[in-house]
């Protein structure tokens, strides 16, 4: 499939210095621009890659209606391909997708399928929304899901685009990889760049509290972009070096440290990512190159990380 147009933009984001976020002079901090991808998230790589696979298998013609389980980032790639592609989609979201980027999806000509209630047996929206999918699928003509849960293609984007990416932008591997998980393509696909080519490069998975990856424990995940009520196919196997579980109000503290000190507006999974990273630095880091992905931009996330009235209501307030 022929990358024209504006899918010729996607990859080759900025790797930035940050110059005021940690305070240490002895440590070298780079953020990984995924955000300038036209899409405004890294999901504008797992999409693509997702849909080019598709369709060079034959799996997604002009008839096929797509059909997919997205928090946003994702449903507002998927969104644009298949408005290029002439492909009909439909994307089942619950009640913790931005509006703003359920807004855009509509405007992409999307068919939003907005849940209601979490699956009853769980209490989970992520499981509730697979299970809507397997629904419209069942009921949809020539419906296909890519499911960016379990397609391999994921993963691979991240390492043949993103790690590859920071690696020749930095001239060196990164001693330290911080990156927040869900799906897990992107981690999953650090992991094997840095596997496959024996690097040193120590790779830390960004959780939530209340997400069940990597040995978690189920609760409450108020932010999207970041944590599981599931553990999907793509994380088997998996092993980061580390995994760091930060809370929602955490989340929202990294978001805006990053913007007081570095100008940078940035989503809840980044702020995350920013928080585990400030929190893990020690004496041992001296010298390091230490690479936070910036998974998606931060004008979604006006309404609610960024405004107090919702952080006081929802996650009882910054101190």
């Amino acid at each position: 499939m022929t990358r024209a147009g504006v899918l010729s933009t996607i990859g080759g984001t900025p790797l930035v210095r940050l110059q005021r976020l940690h305070g240490r002079e002895d440590v070298r901090a780079w953020l990984k621009l995924e955000s300038a991808n036209p899409g405004g998230s890294a999901k504008d790589r797992t999409a693509l890659a997702l849909f080019t696979d598709a369709v060079e298998r034959g799996a997604i013609t002009p008839r096929s209606t797509l059909v997919e389980s997205s928090s946003g980032n994702f449903g507002v790639a998927a969104a644009r391909l298949c408005l290029l592609h002439g492909v009909g989609f439909h994307c089942v979201v619950d009640p913790r997708a931005n509006r703003v980027t359920v807004a855009t999806m509509l405007a992409l000509g999307a068919h939003i399928h907005a849940l209601t209630e979490p699956d009853p047996e769980t209490g989970d929206w992520l499981v509730a929304r697979r299970a809507k999918v397997r629904e419209l699928l069942a009921t949809l003509p020539d419906a296909v899901c890519l499911d960016q849960y379990s397609n391999p293609a994921a993963p691979r984007a991240h390492a043949d685009g993103t790690m590859t990416e920071i690696v020749e932008q930095l001239g060196r591997p990164p001693t330290t990889l911080y990156t927040a998980t869900s799906t897990t393509g992107t981690i999953g696909g650090c992991l094997a760049y840095v596997h496959e080519r024996g690097l040193a490069t120590r790779v830390v998975a960004v959780d939530a509290q209340g997400s069940v990856l990597f040995g978690g424990e189920r609760g409450e995940r108020p932010l999207s972009g970041y944590g599981a009520g599931m553990v999907p196919p793509l994380a088997e196997g998996l092993t980061p070096d580390a995994v760091v579980r930060v809370s929602a109000l955490d989340a929202v503290r990294g978001c805006r440290r990053l913007v007081a000190t570095e100008g940078v507006l940035a989503g809840g999974s980044t702020g995350a990512v920013v928080s585990a990273f400030l929190a893990g630095l020690d004496a041992t880091d001296a010298g390091a190159d230490i690479v936070l992905i910036c998974h998606d931009g931060g004008v979604p996330y006006l309404d609610t990380v960024y405004d107090d009235a919702w952080v006081a209501e929802h996650l009882g307030g910054l101190p």
